[in-house]
């Protein structure tokens, strides 16, 4: 009865860590940046450095407007 127990353990063991594989499924990215978009979209920022960051960027002077935009609106 004992080795029949082991057994059972084993099996289901086994079949935790198949289970555990067939759900992290490979990917597959083009590039280094769509890898990085996508862990980005997956990757929540902790609120503290959010905020922190949220701080250092108000002081940043805004983007000049490219050259179609400043003729279009003269």
């Amino acid at each position: 009865m004992k080795q029949q127990k082991k057994f059972n353990s084993e099996q289901q063991q086994e079949h935790v860590s198949e289970q555990q594989l067939t759900h992290n499924t490979a990917r597959d990215f083009a590039s280094v940046e769509e890898l990085l978009r996508y862990d980005a979209s997956q990757t929540q920022t902790p609120a503290a450095i959010a905020q922190r960051l949220q701080k250092s960027s108000a002081d940043l002077p805004r983007p000049a407007r490219s050259w179609w935009q400043r003729l279009f609106q003269r």
